[in-house]
């Protein structure tokens, strides 16, 4: 049995043993969905200027801002697909294996999976909130253009922003709360696709290993968690990965 192989039975052995296991993911888990990472040589931000998500500047200069967040997270993010990390991770929470997913991704992409509990750390793309009077309005319910859209109530007409966390916001709170009590209740966290670099998410995985969690990490390479709080470290794509944690966990299953 090579490493990879030995790590993966233990890992399933964790889960499979586990009261309540929690999976957190970032942005690598996406990647073979088609959406690229934020940060590294080949993220957005080494393309487009981070500025377009500031909250201050977004609601000052909308017209500007508008047309990049409109290109990236509903023209080309919009056509992308789960793959098969979010549906392993789906039906391991069909089975009970996994309790609950942590994410800090706003591609909605483990719900389309059919994920059921889902805490969206940093928002979802999948609405719109008015900056006026907090109406929240469906994507699929406007007509996105080049201008940046307003409210659809006749008596407002203000400016809607994408409902995920632009620089400047605070997390939201249901999601925060969700996320900080799964972490002091776990006793396997599966860690997914995330570099540990953005806080306060990255916080998250500290907390339930300090709580006594097994942390068991898929990555394609290290981590800030990785030499830290890791106990388990799978050097592997997260659709292979997690392809075939969930044939060992779910392996003689009823």
């Amino acid at each position: 049995m090579n490493d990879t192989n030995q790590q993966l039975a233990e890992a399933a052995q964790v889960m499979k043993n586990s009261k309540h296991c929690v999976a957190f993911t970032g942005a690598g888990i996406s990647v073979e969905s088609g959406i690229p990472p934020f940060r590294g040589p080949s993220g957005l931000w080494a393309k487009y200027d981070p500025m377009i998500l500031d909250l201050n500047f977004y609601l000052s200069k909308p017209e500007q801002s508008w047309p990049v967040i409109k290109e990236l997270f509903f023209d080309f993010f919009g056509h992308s697909r789960p793959n098969e990390a979010h549906y392993a991770l789906a039906r391991l929470e069909e089975k009970g294996i996994i309790k609950e997913i942590i994410t800090q991704n706003i591609d909605n992409l483990h719900q389309e999976a059919g994920s059921k509990t889902v805490h969206e750390f940093h928002g979802n793309s999948v609405q719109f909130v008015c900056t006026r009077c907090g109406k929240i309005t469906p994507r699929n319910k406007l007509t996105l253009s080049e201008k940046p859209p307003r409210c659809p109530l006749p008596s407002c007409g203000g400016l809607l922003k994408p409902d995920f966390i632009f620089f400047g916001e605070g997390i939201p709170q249901k999601a925060y709360e969700a996320s900080v009590r799964a972490a002091n209740i776990a006793d396997c966290f599966l860690v997914i696709g995330t570099t540990g670099e953005i806080m306060p998410a990255s916080y998250i995985p500290l907390q339930a290993k300090e709580n006594g969690a097994k942390i068991i990490e898929i990555n394609i390479e290290k981590s800030n968690f990785t030499d830290k709080i890791t106990d388990i470290f799978i050097q592997e794509k997260a659709s292979a990965a997690m392809t075939q944690l969930e044939k060992l966990c779910l392996a003689g299953f009823s």
